[in-house]
C-alpha cells in the first residue's frame, strides 16, 4: 500500500534515530533521513535520505526543497528533531567554544530545522513536531552540564513552541529517556579519555576521582539502558495519536528519576546523585 504521511527524521543514522526511521517504515509510513553522510542511511523503498547539517540554516532551507519536491501527493506529517551531540568535563573547566557548539547543535539547529519545515508542516492540519531531549532536561547531573543545558533550553523552547502553534492544530511535543541502549556508549570511555588529556593537572587533582568513576557508568550503561524501540514507539504516538502528550517519560528509569527529583528535597536527591556517580 503507497504511503500517504511522511515523516522527516534528522540525526537518522544511528541510535535512537536510526529506531525511529525503521519504525516508521515498518508501519507504511514514507520517511526523509536527514544525515550528514547520505551513505549511512540503509537503502529502503520507504526512507529517502536527505544531506543535513542542522547547524547550517542553508542546509536546513535547501533540505525542505528537497522534501517539497519529492513529497508528490504525499503529505508531511511531522518533524521529529532528533540530531544532537553530548558535551562533558566539569564546567570550572569547560572550553566555552564547545558550550557555543553544544547549543548550536542541540537547540538552535533544532529550531533552524523547525523554521524550514514549518511551511510545509502548514500545509495540512494536525502536523506535529517531535523534540528528542532527555531526562538531562529535568535533571542536572554534574559533568554533563553543557548537555544538560542544552535539553533544559530545548524543553523550554518547545514548550514555547507548543503554546505558540496551538490556534493552527499542531502539536509539539518532547521525548524524555534516560539511559538508551545505543551505540553511543561504545564511544563514551575513549571520549572520557579525551577530556582527561584536555584538562590541566589542577582538574584532574579536583575532578579525577569523579571523572574515573564516570567512566565506570558508561560501561555498564549499554546492558543498563532501554532499547532505542521504546523511544521510537513513543515518537509514533507523539507523531499520530489524536492526542499526544507534551513530553514522553520513558523507561522505568527516567521515571522513577523525575518522580525523585519532584519529591525528595533537594539536598537529598543531590545527595543520592552523587553516591550514585561515587559508586561508577
Amino acid at each position: 500500500m503507497t504511503p500517504t504521511e511522511a515523516v522527516l527524521v534528522t540525526g537518522a543514522s544511528t541510535g535512537i534515530g536510526q529506531a525511529i526511521v525503521e519504525h516508521l517504515a515498518d508501519n507504511n509510513i514514507r520517511v526523509f533521513a536527514a544525515v550528514r553522510d547520505l551513505s549511512s542511511v540503509a537503502e529502503h523503498p520507504l526512507v529517502t535520505p536527505v544531506r543535513l547539517d542542522v547547524t547550517s540554516a542553508t542546509e536546513a532551507q535547501a533540505a525542505a526543497e528537497t522534501v517539497r519536491g519529492a513529497l508528490g501527493d504525499t503529505r508531511l506529517r511531522g518533524v521529529v528533531n532528533n540530531a544532537g551531540i553530548a558535551v562533558g568535563g566539569p564546567l570550572e573547566f569547560l572550553d566555552l567554544d564547545e558550550f557555543r557548539h553544544q547549543l548550536e547543535v542541540n537547540v538552535i539547529g533544532q529550531l533552524a530545522v523547525t523554521q524550514a519545515f514549518l511551511p510545509l508542516l502548514r500545509r495540512h492540519g494536525g502536523a506535529r513536531i517531535v523534540f528528542t531531549s532527555s531526562i538531562g532536561g529535568r535533571i542536572a547531573a554534574p559533568f554533563i552540564g553543557p548537555y544538560a543545558a542544552s535539553k533544559h533550553a530545548l524543553n523550554g523552547m518547545a514548550e514555547s513552541l507548543r503554546r505558540e502553534l496551538k490556534p493552527w492544530g499542531m502539536g509539539v511535543s518532547v521525548l524524555a529517556p534516560a539511559t538508551v541502549a545505543t551505540p553511543i556508549w561504545e564511544k563514551a570511555g575513549g571520549q572520557i579519555d579525551d577530556l582527561e588529556a584536555s584538562l590541566p593537572p589542577e582538574a584532574i587533582e579536583l575532578y579525577g576521582a569523579t571523572i574515573s568513576s564516570m567512566r565506570g557508568m558508561t560501561s555498564n550503561a549499554t546492558d543498563a539502558g532501554i532499547p532505542a524501540s521504546q523511544v521510537a514507539d513513543a515518537a509514533h504516538h507523539a507523531l499520530f495519536s489524536r492526542r499526544p502528550k507534551a513530553e514522553y517519560l520513558i523507561g522505568r528509569e527516567a521515571k522513577l528519576m523525575a518522580a525523585a527529583s519532584t519529591l525528595l528535597p533537594y539536598r537529598t536527591f543531590d545527595k543520592a546523585v552523587l553516591k550514585e556517580i561515587a559508586k561508577g
